[in-house]
């Protein structure tokens, strides 16, 4: 597998090796002894989700037990995005994106103190998190997915086919406007 940081150096893209034929294919998606070498926490809660094209979740993050996640597309195709949020970080606001799908089947690790959304960009799409931490409801933040301060470049849809939000991400808060307090600070 091929860990490769991105203009974020935290945020790693994870390329496994396919083994395919006639037959189908077969990738390994984890192992806990390459994530070690990589620097990873140990993963202990696995989530999946199934959405339809044009579907947006988040952009979340976690102020207790913060996740750090990582995420790939079984079925299907998203664009995943993960933005700096940490208050203190030389990256605050800056954000990598990534195309997710069930032929490259790349993964891509969200470290803590990033928000993480992602749209479908195929028909349908099954979505896969491992997580170094597990949930918590209640200190569950969001910013703006079309936050134009932060500026993410979303990939065009089909013709037809607008972006479909939850509605408490449709009002989460500009990155500018979300109260400071409710923002992770950079360790280290």
């Amino acid at each position: 597998m091929q860990i490769i940081p991105q203009s974020i150096p935290e945020v790693l893209l994870l390329q496994p090796q396919v083994f395919g034929d006639e037959r189908g294919f077969f990738v390994e998606t984890a192992r806990q002894s390459l994530l070690d070498e990589a620097g990873l926490p140990p993963l202990v809660q696995h989530n999946q989700s199934r959405s339809g094209c044009g579907v947006l979740r988040g952009l979340h993050y976690q102020l207790v037990q913060p996740q750090g996640k990582l995420v790939r597309c079984s079925r299907g195709a998203v664009f995943d995005v993960a933005v700096d949020v940490r208050r203190g970080s030389a990256s605050f606001g800056q954000w990598v994106g990534a195309i997710l799908d069930d032929v490259n089947h790349h993964q891509l690790w969200v470290p803590p103190g990033f928000a993480h959304g992602f749209l479908v960009v195929s028909e349908i799409a099954d979505f896969c998190y491992l997580c170094s931490d597990y949930y918590h409801p209640g200190s569950e933040q969001g910013i703006l997915w079309s936050d134009p301060s932060v500026g993410i470049l979303w990939p065009e849809l089909p013709a037809g086919v607008t972006v479909q939000l939850s509605q408490k991400d449709s009002s989460n808060p500009s990155l500018k406007n979300q109260d400071p307090s409710l923002l992770p600070v950079q360790l280290g």
